[in-house]
């Protein structure tokens, strides 16, 4: 059994959130990456496309996540799955931080509105 502990997760920054990286290729992974995604308070996200599934589940906090267009406030326990070639973003309107568990798999990569793509180094 492989485990991870908090301490060894690779934290990275990126728009204003930290991505703890626990599962990737690096890390061992063939299929499929999880991250703690941390975003602070008036935390405005970039919106971007993907192109593979994403699965969040909030842990702490609150956030609106929009997908396609469509905007929702989500909280603890609530979970939002973002489909292959969605536009996704979310945003910490609140004064407090959130926190989310975030998986999908190996090749994520993301467009963002002015055509450049980004691959996440936590997916790799």
């Amino acid at each position: 059994m492989s485990v991870i502990r908090e301490q060894d997760a690779v934290a990275h920054q990126l728009h204003g959130a930290t991505f703890n990286s626990f599962v990737a290729p690096s890390s061992g992974s063939s299929e499929l990456c999880a991250w703690r995604l941390e975003v602070a308070a008036g935390t405005t996200g970039v919106p971007h496309r993907v192109n593979r599934e994403e699965v969040l589940l909030v842990l702490s906090g609150e956030l609106t996540a929009t997908v396609d267009g469509a905007g929702t406030q989500v909280r603890s326990g609530d979970v939002v799955f973002v489909p292959a070639g969605a536009s996704f973003a979310l945003d910490n309107t609140s004064g407090a931080p959130a926190t989310a568990w975030v998986t999908t798999t190996v090749g994520l990569e993301a467009t963002l509105a002015d055509g450049s793509s980004i691959s996440p180094p936590w997916v790799r």
